[in-house]
């Protein structure tokens, strides 16, 4: 191991002064007692060429770029690090990643091992990225009990206590795992009101706290408290209420005009007024009520830009609900669907990838739309800046960056070209010390 080190150092050292053009003889001299260890760790050398090799970086990015980049919240496929959503994260063009319970190792040493998932996808961004999970507790809970997570009951439990006791300590056990494993936002808590008593996406599977809108509100406000102790963005779903419906907007249209209520804005309108909202989820209900068109509410301006941004003054993030659930996919394609949802105000896409029998979709696919669109006039840049802002607003917020992150972004990008620069430098450099130990021993035999 310490040759290997004093390797390294030479590569290091032998690069700085081969670019000021210093004499190498005595560098060269030291390492021929080396060629070994050198070779040893050649093959290092090149993968970590490939890793941050110059076509991921070289490109010049503009801001545009990154802002986009920051729009974009992706599922990762595997219980591992998956190579093309981590490169794609290493170039910004992805801001937000979401893991669900198909993420968790399922082995005895799962807390080190997700812990390490995440620190690679956290580690490989120029700027700190949201890490998502849904862990609302009960029937929505990825982390659960049997694979040694804290144990976490549902909404409808949490309501019906007596106290806030419940609420408190649930609510505290999640936050500290999820800070302890590397998670910065909770897809949670869902504040939709138990209106319809036959729903089957929020009701049925007792996600709603009660069917009373204030007592939704008080148990949701100590569930953000809670998590904002431990830095935990929250953000509440689904908007604009979905515990009205009778369908599920997994798996088709659900409309809610003839049975939403203007209740179920109250626990929005009461947690803003508290101080208690870091975001909000939108939801893919029609309600031609509050959108004449009948647009599902993650693509509807009425919804977002008027009912939430104009009549509840929110402006904080809003984080569209999966773009691939069938309400969207089977009545718009994906790249109207894009626009539109953008267009409506939302500021971060989730593409999960996690729907069932759904097309999976690329960050690159999801970037191109986005940029063509600016390109042509159909969103405009400032559009762009006003969720670029947003975003950068709760990062800093929720202590995630400090720093501007155009400026730490191209910090970084300079850093990653350097660094490549500094690897091909390397590259000659090993390939010369073989050359010349190869020469070294021709020339034994020679004389033998």
């Amino acid at each position: 191991m310490r040759s290997i080190r004093m390797c390294i150092g030479f590569r290091l050292q032998a690069t700085s002064c081969k670019q000021f053009g210093v004499n190498l003889k005595s560098r060269i001299s030291f390492a021929k007692h080396h060629v070994a260890d050198i070779r040893l760790t050649a093959y290092g050398l090149l993968l970590t060429a490939l890793l941050l090799s110059t076509s991921s970086f070289s490109q010049t990015r503009d801001s545009l770029d990154i802002k986009i980049g920051q729009m974009i919240l992706m599922g990762i496929p595997y219980a591992k690090v998956d190579t093309i959503i981590l490169d794609e994260v290493r170039k910004g063009n992805v801001g937000s990643i979401i893991l669900f319970e198909k993420n968790i190792p399922k082995k005895a040493s799962v807390f080190a091992d997700l812990k390490k998932i995440i620190w690679t996808y956290q580690e490989a961004a120029p700027s700190p990225i949201f890490v998502s999970i849904d862990q609302e507790g009960g029937k929505v809970n990825r982390l659960k009990e049997k694979y040694g997570f804290t144990r976490s009951i549902t909404a409808r439990a949490t309501g019906k206590s007596k106290s806030l006791d419940s609420a408190r300590f649930y609510a505290q056990a999640t936050a500290a795992t999820l800070a302890g494993l590397g998670f910065n936002v909770n897809f949670a808590p869902c504040v939709d009101v138990a209106v319809e008593p036959t729903n089957p996406v929020i009701v049925k599977s007792e996600r709603s706290y009660s069917p009373n809108e204030d007592t939704v509100a008080i148990m949701a406000g100590e569930f953000v408290k809670q998590h904002r102790k431990y830095g935990i963005v929250t953000v509440l779903k689904h908007f604009p209420g979905h515990g009205s419906s009778t369908t599920d907007s997994h798996f088709g249209i659900a409309d809610v005009t003839k049975s939403w209520t203007p209740r179920e804005l109250k626990p929005y309108k009461a947690l803003l007024d508290s101080g208690l909202v870091d975001g909000v989820m939108s939801c893919h209900i029609v309600n031609r009520e509050l959108d004449n068109a009948g647009l599902p509410g993650t693509l509807s301006a009425e919804m977002l830009n008027g009912m939430l941004r104009k009549n509840l003054g929110y402006d904080g993030v809003v984080f569209s609900d999966d773009m691939q659930m069938e309400a969207i996919t089977k009545q718009y394609g994906l790249d109207e669907s894009i626009k539109m949802a953008i267009l409506a105000g939302v500021d971060i896409l989730c593409f999960a990838n996690n729907v069932p029998g759904s097309q999976k979709v690329s960050p690159q696919r999801i970037f191109s739309v986005i940029r063509d669109a600016v390109t042509n006039g159909q969103i405009s840049a400032q559009r762009i800046d006003e969720s670029y802002q947003r975003i950068k607003k709760l990062k800093r917020k929720m202590d995630l960056t400090s720093t501007d992150y155009e400026a730490q972004f191209k910090k970084a990008q300079l850093k990653q070209r350097l660094t490549a620069m500094q690897l091909k430098a390397a590259q000659e450099e090993i390939k010369l010390l073989k050359e010349s130990g190869g020469k070294k021993k021709k020339k034994k035999r020679s004389k033998e």
